[in-house]
């Protein structure tokens, strides 16, 4: 692979902040959710109020009501606003004296105080109207007041505008929870969450059944979280996803299965996991793989939240060859252009030494994209101004400029960032280059990625099996070991493995991967010989699924779709975790409980486990001899 100078200036001025990073999209949010049902709920039943702060109207006007809620702020010590988690009113702080104690009450409160009043809703003074709130034609003429509990200082203000850390969000999530943000994003996950629910299980006849959470350890995938048992040596393992027992769900016949699924993944510190996730997992029988398409597309239209704009159907699909020749990933982000481009044929005859070498090589290439109106934000390579303004240009040939600027279509003020190399390697490069681009632009004020645009995109027809990094001539499944192979590939299974495709399938959203599934293997001799032989697994580990699969299982296939990433691109949040509850930091620490924690020595001894500490590995280095170790 070989980019040369320019690479390394554009990757100096990747590094380097240029203008305005752009702010999150949060503020242009509706404000508006659509209920699931028909019914209005029952907001004040079986509680102490009457009625929320968002819901009083001048329809209102005269009723006698009781609210709770927390000072949102004071003025004046006239007037103070509530706030629950429906909204915001206005209350009358009364001046007489006869209400002095009432009036001590709700002025000497602190901020984000609990209380409780009782009043009667009457219409704020002409003109001192508030069109911005829902409330704002009305505010209560406090009779009697409650302090509930006092709050003490608090380590931020609870209101969106004001920045903290994220750190400081996590150690004192119960605090941020209050955020309007917060309370948007969990309440539209709860409705979209709902909807699916009623979309699968009331409208399409799927039976929602909670699988176990302590299992045991499996081959391949991710790493497992390990729980100790009190069995010596024994342990169970928290499971990735529920795959084997939602197979075995179709050996039961229960035909459509469907779970809120609770998934464990010890992936360390990556910035945008978490350890425990939630899926939307999903199995049928007798099913094929458009007819999952089909389903997840009708799937999300339905739960959809009423303030976007309604999803269109179907969804485009693109196998994952194409992906990678046109956009560098198996994930692309096709809400914007700037497109790969193989351009070999330009440089077929070429002096150039490196291309020569490149294109002399097995699946060697020479690969391009054009980044248009690039030219002032990233001034290097080749541009299509006269001088071809680059030291590698010089050594172009005319002819070679020329088909150049006309297969890329080149306009004046656009760049060329070219590479050349093994297809995959080429294509991955430009691929991230692309990114990196698009995010240079659209810090210059470029809008590239409009974030009121959802992109979906089924990736379909990929490899069953990958070259292991580690080892390349041994094979690892692409998907999970438990994908079907394409029917027209089957026979290359036992010749050349490493061509065929699966019945693999991921659903792509704005270049994030929110959902993958497949068709199963639903025969035990097929299974077994491509986790014995292709996959070199231990097979004693499955014999429970191997076993299952030899008494009748039906053909079946599902899907898995990430709720946590896809409420995250629907709100527009920055991170997965600003749509969890409470979420573990990047490095699976949990800030608020301090979790993981120590735990005894006397409390580890029913599990027969002892704790092998930095200091006694290293005295057991130098001394050779035994210390405390994890054992069973």
């Amino acid at each position: 692979m070989y980019l040369g100078f320019w690479l390394s200036r554009l990757c100096r001025g990747l590094s380097r902040p240029i203008g305005k990073t752009m702010r999150p999209i949060w503020g242009s949010l509706s404000r508006n959710l659509a209920l699931s049902s028909q019914r209005i709920p029952e907001f004040s039943s079986f509680v102490a109020r009457t009625n929320t702060c968002g819901e009083l109207r001048s329809s209102h006007l005269g009723q006698e009501v009781t609210l709770c809620g927390w000072i949102q702020y004071r003025r004046q010590n006239t007037f103070l606003v509530l706030r629950d988690c429906h909204g915001l009113v206005q209350i009358l702080i009364p001046q007489d004296e006869s209400a002095a104690s009432v009036r001590r009450i709700l002025c000497e409160a602190p901020v984000e105080s609990v209380v409780r009043v009782s009043g009667t809703v009457i219409s704020r003074p002409p003109g001192q109207e508030n069109p911005k709130m829902p409330t704002g034609e009305i505010e209560i003429k406090v009779k009697t007041a409650e302090l509930l509990n006092a709050c003490k200082k608090l380590p931020f203000e609870i209101k969106d505008f004001v920045k903290k850390t994220e750190a400081l969000r996590l150690q004192y999530r119960y605090l941020d929870l209050r955020s309007f943000q917060m309370q948007y994003n969990l309440r539209l996950r709860s409705q979209m969450v709902m909807k699916m629910r009623e979309y699968l299980c009331n409208l399409h006849g799927f039976v929602d059944i909670e699988t176990p959470t302590l299992f045991k350890r499996t081959p391949g995938g991710a790493k497992e979280f390990l729980v100790p048992s009190r069995e010596p040596g024994k342990f169970y393992s928290l499971p990735q996803s529920p795959q084997q027992f939602k197979q075995l769900l179709m050996v039961g016949g229960l035909d459509r299965y469907f779970q809120v699924a609770r998934c464990y993944r010890d992936e360390g510190s990556r910035p945008d996991r978490q350890p425990e996730f939630t899926q939307i997992d999903i199995e049928m029988s007798f099913v094929e793989q458009t007819g999952i398409q089909r389903l997840v597309e009708g799937l999300l239209q339905y739960s959809w939240p009423g303030d976007k704009d309604p999803l269109v159907t179907p969804f485009p699909s693109m196998t994952f060859a194409e992906a990678l020749a046109t956009y560098g990933t198996d994930k692309p982000d096709t809400r914007f252009g700037m497109k790969i481009v193989d351009v070999s044929d330009v440089f077929r005859n070429t002096e150039l030494r490196f291309l020569q070498d490149a294109l002399a090589k097995p699946q060697g290439t020479v690969k391009a994209i054009c980044v248009h109106d690039g030219a002032e934000v990233l001034p290097i390579f080749l541009n299509a101004k006269k001088n071809w303004s680059s030291p590698f240009a010089k050594f172009i040939m005319e002819e070679e400029r020329l088909e150049l600027a006309r297969s890329m279509e080149i306009q004046e003020e656009d760049i060329v960032l070219l590479t050349a190399g093994e297809h995959e390697k080429a294509c991955s490069l430009l691929g991230k280059l692309r990114l990196e681009c698009a995010d240079l632009l659209e810090m210059r004020g470029a809008v590239l990625r409009d974030p009121a645009v959802f992109s979906f995109l089924w990736v379909v027809d990929f490899p069953l099996f990958l070259a292991k990094e580690e080892s390349p001539t041994e094979l690892e499944s692409a998907h999970h070991p438990f994908t079907a192979p394409n029917s027209s590939d089957i026979h290359l299974l036992y010749t050349e493995p490493e061509k065929v495709r699966g019945q693999h399938y991921d659903l792509v959203l704005n270049g994030n991967e929110i959902g993958g599934g497949s068709v199963r293997i639903h025969d035990a001799q097929l299974q077994r010989y491509i986790l014995e032989t292709l996959l070199k697994e231990d097979v004693k580990l499955l014999s429970h699924l191997l076993q299952a699969l030899d008494y009748g299982a039906p053909p079946h296939g599902g899907i898995a779709l990430g709720l946590d990433r896809l409420v995250c691109l629907v709100t527009g949040a920055p991170s997965i975790r600003d749509v969890i509850a409470f979420p573990k930091s990047y490095r699976g620490q949990d800030l608020m409980s301090n979790a993981p924690d120590s735990v005894s020595p006397e409390e580890l001894k029913p599990y027969h486990i002892h704790v092998l500490w930095p200091a006694d590995s290293e005295e057991e280095s130098a001394s050779a001899t035994p210390s405390k170790h994890l054992s069973s």
